[in-house]
This record gives structure tokens, sequence and C-alpha cells, in this order.
């Protein structure tokens, strides 16, 4: 029997699969029946608030907002897991088209395994109004 992943691990090949630019490699992460919500809450990424059902939609929320970006890195200051879920703090820095700015975004990522090596959903608490937009000139070479 294979080793069964934990939802941090999950978590980490999601990040990971977006860093690359991987959206398939993504996308297999989730079960069919997962749920996608960044952020939760209604947005501009979800004017419903009820989130991306299932992989179609968490497809189509991949080519519209997270392939938009030129970058996107991720760094994790603490993880707290807990069984099948894990709760990961940290700042994501997303290089907007053109690559001149970055937003740097201050939150907090829920991951939750379906004990079958699927995560069975993303949640993202973030805040739109406490976004951050810098010029990527001011970046040092490590943030990246």
């Amino acid at each position: 029997m294979s080793e069964v992943l934990t939802a941090r691990e999950l978590g980490h090949m999601s990040r990971e699969a977006v860093g690359r630019g991987d959206k398939e490699g993504w996308l297999e992460i989730f079960a069919p029946d997962a749920i996608v919500q960044d952020p939760i809450g209604p947005s501009a990424f979800d004017p419903s608030g009820q989130g991306h059902h299932g992989r179609d939609a968490i497809g189509k929320f991949y080519d519209e907002v997270i392939a938009s970006s030129e970058k996107i890195t991720f760094e994790i200051i603490s993880s707290t897991l807990c069984g099948d879920e894990c709760a990961d703090v940290g700042i994501i820095r997303t290089w907007l088209a053109g690559g001149t700015h970055v937003a740097i975004v201050h939150c907090v990522f829920t991951y939750k395994s379906n004990g079958q090596n699927q995560l069975a959903s993303l949640r993202a608490y973030w805040e739109f109004d406490k976004t951050e937009l810098v010029e990527a000139s001011t970046l040092e070479d490590d943030a990246a």
C-alpha cells in the first residue's frame, strides 16, 4: 500500500505546481469534487462567494486568476497540521501581467485531504483591501 500524503504535503505540492505554472499538475492534486475558495467569500474572483466546485471550475479559476500572472511565489511562515487538515500562514507574491508590479498578500491557507492523496479543499483567508502593490524592481532577488 502506498503512503498517504498529509494535507501539509498536498498543500506544498499545490504551491509548487502553481509556482511552475503547471495547471494539469495542480488540478491532479484535487479530488474530482474538491472546492477552492481563494479568497473565502464574495470577491472579484468569485462574485457568489460559494467557491469553485469540481476540477472544471477549479481549472477555470486557474485560467482566469493564476495563469494571468507572470509569476507567483509563496513564503510559508508557519504550518500547523491537525488530522487531515493543515493551516499555513504565509505571504503570496504575484507578479502581475507585464512583470512591473507585484501584489503582496498576507494570508492563511487551509488544506483538507480526502485521505486518498488528494485535496478535498483549499481555502485562502486574505483581504483584497490589504493587498500591497509594489514595483517589482523594489523586491530583492531572494524574495522571488
